[in-house]
């Protein structure tokens, strides 16, 4: 009973209590948690970016109809896909179709036309570009969610083996022999939940925006395909 009521149950004195392989799993954890949680906070941040900045775009994109000032505009918001796009397929005009060889600003009808095929490349391509970029690192919240978990649970077993092994050199069932050894035990596999909970709510959570964000997308490059067959830059 003496033991018992000397024995610390602080969570950092049972971690400092704990073995060498225990305090590796915990550090292991650590890292995943603290990367998950800068990866759950920068993603967050920009895609509420990503998105005020194709509003933006958007409604610059109805509103003109000049190519080039529409490019120049799309120059400043460097973050949102629609100017991505845009910008490619201007590119795309640009390079491939001639100007007007008088020299004049160039407009919708200052270009030759090109087949449809180009156009719906560069925007295919466009496209694929700007989702890989916005899914950047949300392979590791799912490795994170997946993973901690189950390392969590190897901390467990193993410490749950030594407090056994201490029982029986202690050679008695008393609770203040046992109890140390399987709190130990717990906090690896509290410390793993710690880091899959908040890496698997914030995975489905930009998951979801993100399917919503390639919809949008997707929609947009059928208004902008349709914007420029509308000023007979493709070819019938």
């Amino acid at each position: 009973m003496q033991a018992a009521e000397n024995w610390d149950s602080s969570v950092l004195n049972i971690i400092a209590r704990s073995g060498f392989v225990a305090k590796g799993v915990l550090v292991v954890l650590l890292f995943f948690s603290i990367v998950s949680w800068a990866i759950i906070a920068d993603k967050y941040f920009a895609l509420k970016r990503v998105r005020r900045q194709n509003g933006q775009f958007y409604r610059l994109f109805r509103g003109s109809g000049n190519l080039a000032d529409l490019a120049n505009s799309a120059l400043r918001f460097r973050h949102a896909p629609f100017a991505k796009i845009y910008l490619t397929v201007f590119n795309e005009i640009t390079q491939q179709g001639r100007h007007d060889p008088a020299g004049a600003a160039p407009t919708v009808k200052s270009f030759m036309p090109l087949s449809n095929h180009i156009i719906e490349r560069a925007i295919g391509r466009s496209s694929l570009s700007e989702q890989s970029r916005m899914e950047k690192n949300l392979s590791f919240l799912a490795t994170t969610a997946s993973a901690t978990p189950f390392i969590g649970l190897f901390g467990t077993v193993w410490g749950i083996i030594n407090a056994f092994e201490a029982i029986g050199g202690a050679r008695s069932t008393d609770l203040s022999i046992v109890a140390p050894g399987i709190a130990e035990a717990l906090i690896a596999t509290a410390m793993g939940l710690a880091a899959a909970i908040p890496a698997v709510i914030g995975y489905n959570y930009f998951v979801h925006l993100l399917r919503n964000l390639t919809s949008e997308v997707e929609e947009f490059s059928m208004e902008l395909l349709g914007f420029i067959e509308q000023q007979r830059l493709i070819t019938k």
